[in-house]
């Protein structure tokens, strides 16, 4: 299915190459050149099979950790295990082992005074970025559409929010509305419709999964007082801005698969 999805893939992004350009807008058109470059990247992993998917999801989950560990201010000992944990992970599906290790360092550190958000933060992070391996594990016709669908709906989320308005989602991110997440459900729906995904399981983790992760963010962004996770991928942030959504949506898919 999803060689089969490449052309209509490709006219899409081509479609809304042409449409991006038109409005001048600088940062929806980085973020659409951003996207040109990943959707390729995706679908040829996906395509490699499980290997290939578990390549994608550590080198992910590598650059995730790192810029998770930089956001809530990890030492180099949990970084290091949160870094090794997102690497093998996909591969090794041990995730009780990472747990335990990240919420012993601190406590093998001696830290009395920070100890306990260390061991918080860390013992978080590795159940945060575990979904990543989800994408090794899920059919790659469904992982694909799942990450599609997710793509698209941030994108109506945010046309929808413009358009739409409405009341405030949450005082955790006050740009987002319920404008907005109408359009994405919206948006997320009809992709995975169109690609014969949309099961009950996918539904929730778009319509549900996606705003939820999304928010969940921005409460760890407010909470360290910055706007963005990271500073090196155009139009977005860092690459835990553009994943947050489908961290959760990920996770949601395989709690109800």
């Amino acid at each position: 299915m999803i060689l089969e999805t490449a052309p209509y893939l490709a006219g899409a992004l081509g479609a809304s190459g042409l449409a991006v350009w038109a409005s001048r807008r600088r940062e929806l058109i980085q973020r659409w050149l951003t996207w040109a470059v990943a959707a390729p990247v995706v679908m040829g992993c996906l395509l490699a099979g499980r290997t290939g998917a578990g390549v994608l999801a550590a080198v992910l989950g590598v650059i995730c950790a790192f810029e998770y560990a930089r956001l809530v201010r990890l030492r180099p000992p949990e970084t290091a295990v949160l870094a090794v944990s997102a690497a093998t992970l996909p591969f090794t599906l041990a995730l009780l082992p990472a747990v335990l290790v990240m919420a012993l360092v601190p406590v093998l550190c001696d830290d009395a005074l920070d100890g306990s958000r260390r061991t918080a933060y860390g013992v978080f992070g590795a159940l945060w970025l575990a979904p990543l391996s989800a994408l090794a594990v899920l059919p790659p016709a469904r992982a694909f559409a799942l990450c599609l669908a997710v793509a698209l709906a941030d994108v109506c989320a945010w046309c929808g929010g413009k358009l739409l308005g409405g009341p405030k989602l949450s005082a955790l991110s006050p740009a987002k509305t319920w404008g907005g997440v109408l359009g994405g459900a919206i948006g997320g729906l009809a992709v995975l419709w169109l690609l014969g995904a949309l099961t009950p399981a996918l539904a929730v983790a778009v319509v549900v999964g996606a705003p939820l992760g999304d928010l969940l963010e921005s409460m760890l962004k407010r909470g360290a007082g910055v706007k963005d996770a990271g500073a090196w991928l155009p139009g977005f942030g860092g690459l835990l801005d553009r994943l947050d959504s489908l961290l959760v949506a990920l996770a949601v898919a395989v709690v109800l698969s």
